[in-house]
């Protein structure tokens, strides 16, 4: 199963005092992704998202056809293959996508802990 980039997206009190504090550990901004409550940051591999609003918990997120530039990858599975192969497995999605849609969708699902993760695709699933 190939979930594509993987990123921590974490929520935070103080947007400004966050990526202040990230940017000492050597992170920078990906390109273009700052916005009033959110920014994307990266350090050598490893992507972080810090958000203040948009989302209630800490959470795991992959980017099923991207790389972690953001570039769409030739070949990766579809989040709906995804998500039916984690039915077949027993793992319920927490929120669902629709698997009659085709293009951009995403699945939530929680670990055993109740965490979070977020398997989030962008972009149109490649043709076969």
């Amino acid at each position: 199963m190939q979930l594509g980039n993987f990123s921590v997206s974490l929520v935070v009190k103080d947007l400004a005092a966050s990526r202040a504090f990230y940017e000492k550990l050597g992170f920078r901004e990906f390109p273009n992704t700052a916005s009033k409550n959110m920014v994307i940051l990266q350090n050598d591999t490893c992507t972080i998202g810090l958000f203040h609003g948009g989302i209630d918990k800490n959470t795991l997120t992959f980017n099923p056809g991207w790389d972690r530039t953001c570039a769409t990858l030739p070949h990766f599975d579809d989040v709906r293959e995804i998500q039916r192969s984690l039915k077949g497995k027993g793992i319920v999605p927490v929120l669902a996508a629709d698997e009659s849609t085709s293009g951009p969708a995403f699945l939530i699902l929680a670990d055993p802990d109740g965490n979070p993760i977020f398997i989030d695709q962008h972009v149109p699933a490649p043709s076969k």
